[in-house]
């Protein structure tokens, strides 16, 4: 059920490149934040009669608990807005039959310049991919490939598990921006990346066979969603990502979902979403970056995390057929790489300060995929 409210944009808030944030005061005189995607609806401007989507605002969500622009009728009656935006030359539709549903053009799209390539494209060439299930491990992962390789290639995959607009992450809209990340490919039903993909599978093709990408870190937009019970999250899809890159020749390092500061039991330390991903669900073998024990930082939770690993991944895993290894790499001079990351980090809330486990194991994994880099 949606549910929706009109009101007057009042004043342009500060954004980010792909969304347009607002101050709305609705019928009633309340006044509430509104986030509106211009490749959806267009820029609405001061004055202007917006219909909002107030779902996440209302249930007082965390993640995209604000209202949501879903049309500006003045607007497309006066001025025919909506006529005006290009045709693409492709046929992709996205966020399909939905009332939002949006045509694109896609890399693997008969109307793309790269489809030809993408035709004859079948191996990653053991490109390393880094694979997670919390989009806050992206500029922890970036953090980490940076230190170790500050010339690396980039490029994120942003899956369709969580947020579908690629442009609702600030986090990899100013990572770009400030060329950390060197392309965004959004796939499935997620849109809004600088290219976008029917699979990913054709999304990691497409990295590094068009973006001539040197690693690619596959994760779900913010937003993730779960329901407390052992197969309900949406960071599952993490196994799709895994077995995409496994068949397409890639080299796939996890970068394992951590906490020392989360106090649900469920997520402290390993968290269950790392061990069912991973250990129960995954048919295909991943290298799992942790702390190497000579390292400085190395402490009894690192050992205690390192012993979930085996008895909750390794193991398990091992039984069914699958051979994940793991990886001890040193943490040198990756705490200096997350602080001077220049985007916020934060998890559930935690910043690094509150949660280090959380970040290091993001840059772990970087850090493991940088050293596994290849350039012909």
């Amino acid at each position: 059920m949606l549910r929706w409210e009109r009101g007057t944009v009042v004043t342009i808030l500060p954004a980010w490149s792909g969304v347009v944030r607002c101050e709305v005061e609705l019928e009633g005189g309340e006044r509430v934040p509104a986030l509106a995607y211009p490749e959806l609806t267009g820029a609405p401007s001061p004055g202007e009669v917006v219909l909002l989507n107030t779902n996440a605002l209302r249930r007082g969500l965390g993640t995209g608990g604000q209202a949501f622009v879903v049309a500006r009728p003045d607007s497309v009656a006066a001025t025919g807005e909506s006529a005006a935006q290009p045709d693409p030359a492709g046929h992709m539709v996205k966020a399909r039959y939905t009332p939002m549903q949006t045509v694109l053009d896609a890399i693997d799209d008969p109307a793309s310049p790269h489809h030809a390539l993408l035709q004859d494209a079948e191996d990653l060439g053991g490109m390393p991919v880094v694979v997670t299930d919390l989009h806050s491990a992206l500029p922890a992962v970036v953090a980490g490939i940076r230190e170790t390789d500050p010339d690396a290639r980039i490029v994120h995959v942003h899956t369709d598990a969580a947020a579908l607009p690629a442009a609702f992450s600030r986090t990899a809209a100013e990572l770009r921006e400030r060329d950390l990340v060197q392309g965004v490919i959004s796939c499935g039903q997620a849109f809004g990346g600088e290219h976008e993909a029917v699979t990913v599978h054709s999304a990691l093709l497409g990295a590094r066979h068009v973006l001539d990408a040197d690693v690619v870190i596959a994760v779900q937009g913010p937003g993730t969603l779960g329901s407390g019970t052992p197969w309900g999250f949406s960071g599952l899809q993490l196994v799709e990502s895994l077995h995409a890159a496994h068949v397409l020749g890639g080299t796939v390092l996890a970068a394992l979902r951590v906490s020392e500061g989360d106090a649900r039991e469920r997520h402290h330390g390993l968290s269950h979403h790392a061990s069912t991903t991973l250990g129960r669900a995954a048919l295909a073998p991943a290298l799992l970056p942790l702390l190497a024990p000579t390292d400085p930082q190395y402490s009894a939770f690192h050992a205690s995390v390192a012993e979930q690993v085996d008895s909750m991944i390794v193991a398990p895993a091992r039984r069914r057929g699958v051979e994940h290894r793991r990886l001890e790499v040193p943490g040198d001079g990756l705490r200096a790489a997350l602080e001077r990351i220049p985007v916020r980090l934060s998890t559930m809330g935690r910043s690094l300060a509150e949660d280090p486990a959380a970040f290091l194991h993001g840059a772990l994994a970087g850090r493991a995929a940088a050293q596994r880099i290849t350039r012909s």
